[in-house]
């Protein structure tokens, strides 16, 4: 484990636009993939006639994305700047992969957008940025990827650029603190040192901004929410549930409750990158076990909390909404799947209780029939099975979710209260 401070770093945007390799440049250039392990991924792409894909190909493990040509899972890598260890949540671009981007950027402190000087903002551009501003990535340091195919033009990079400020703007992201910089993943420029090729940029490279990041202060005074990703049984240690702290401190001895399963027990254990730790803090991936609790007595979704402080189960709770696209109106009693952390609940939207002005969060409507693409609006949602969720206001990280219907992000939202069961 390192001693630098941790950041998670999503790399999102369209598809094709170079994410795959961006992080394997971005790994490579950082010491974290030898020479060699390119040169073989290298080969393997040229007979597979992908040449050109080897940095992607360091992400894309996966044999099925490899014949594809896309990224799927969303793999966690890591590496080092001079002053944090970053973890990688590598976004998938394509649609169907959308909800791995919403679990993924929830658990990112910051983003790359990566966004291609030759194509420019794309659909999947937008929605991705819409999604880490509701999801609540804080900074966003803007890649203009693929600069060797526009024979690093200064006026491409111009354009491009002003059309993501319009898409920031739009969606209330502040603007003002992102950063551009003009790469190329694929030669490496202003990845790791300035590039020749863009003498008329004089801004900071891309490892440079990651340096300068603002450094997150993690929630670990607020109490211990840690959403469970998936449950294991371990020979020689039992159950062991695997998820990501967001807030508090989790340590053995601890008394835990898992919440909606309503099971509890004393940590026993605390693993985290296959070492036994005492403790972990938001930020840190971790598996553990915990006295008395089986494979069957909890799953995926459920939340662990201080058994003195478990985790809020909502009977209905209300949020504020944005729909992004829906084919035709939203009314009370549509029932899509919310994706909140790690769970994926059916919930009702009981009731439509005020529209919002986006541009101004002013109420422009007091009880409105419908809601459709493009609105804003405060909504009353009760789930459909047993939903851990938090008030953002109290629990940010466990307060915000995405709405999805018909193989598509449909709306996302923040949760404002919950009434509890």
């Amino acid at each position: 484990m390192s001693d630098k401070p941790h950041q998670n770093l999503a790399i999102i945007g369209h598809v094709d636009h170079g994410k795959s390799t961006l992080v394997g440049r971005l790994l490579y250039e950082t010491g974290s993939v030898p020479e060699h392990v390119i040169e073989q991924h290298r080969e393997e792409a040229e007979e597979k006639g992908k040449g050109g894909f080897e940095f992607a190909y360091v992400m894309d493990n996966l044999a099925e994305e490899r014949e594809r040509g896309v990224t799927i899972d969303i793999a966690h890598q890591e590496f080092d700047t001079d002053k944090y260890y970053f973890t990688i949540v590598d976004c998938p671009g394509h649609r169907d992969f959308v909800k791995n981007m919403i679990t993924g950027a929830s658990q990112a402190d910051n983003a790359v957008l990566v966004v291609a000087a030759d194509d420019g903002v794309a659909p999947q551009t937008r929605e991705h940025v819409f999604l880490a501003r509701t999801l609540g990535i804080n900074e966003l340091i803007i890649g203009v990827n693929k600069m060797d195919i526009v024979d690093y033009d200064e006026d491409k990079y111009k354009e491009v650029k002003s059309e993501v400020q319009d898409l920031l703007k739009q969606v209330r992201f502040n603007a003002d603190d992102a950063k551009y910089i003009p790469i190329s993943a694929f030669e490496g420029d202003n990845i790791a040192e300035e590039s020749e090729n863009t003498d008329w940029y004089d801004g900071e490279i891309l490892l440079e901004a990651l340096n300068n990041l603002p450094e997150s202060e993690p929630p670990t005074d607020a109490p211990l929410r840690l959403p469970i990703q998936d449950v294991y049984t371990i020979s020689g240690i039992g159950t062991v549930p695997v998820g990501r702290i967001e807030t508090g401190v989790l340590a053995t001895g601890d008394n835990v409750s898992f919440q909606p399963s309503d099971v509890g027990g004393e940590v026993k254990t605390v693993e985290m990158h296959h070492e036994e730790v005492p403790k972990a803090e938001p930020g840190d991936n971790v598996g553990f076990n915990v006295r008395g609790i089986g494979k069957d007595d909890i799953r995926r979704g459920d939340v662990c909390g201080p058994a003195d402080d478990p985790p809020t189960v909502a009977e209905t709770f209300q949020a504020q909404v944005v729909v992004m696209q829906h084919p035709s109106v939203i009314t009370a009693g549509y029932t899509p799947v919310f994706h909140a952390h790690t769970a994926q609940v059916a919930c009702t939207i009981e009731s439509i209780d005020q529209k919002i002005d986006p541009s101004s969060g002013e109420v422009a409507e007091e009880n409105p029939d419908f809601i459709k693409s493009g609105d804003a609006a405060v909504v009353t949602v009760r789930p459909q099975k047993p939903l851990s969720i938090e008030p953002s206001g109290d629990i940010p990280e466990l307060g915000s979710f995405a709405i999805r219907d018909m193989g598509q992000t449909i709306a996302a939202g923040k949760v404002l209260s919950v009434n509890e069961r």
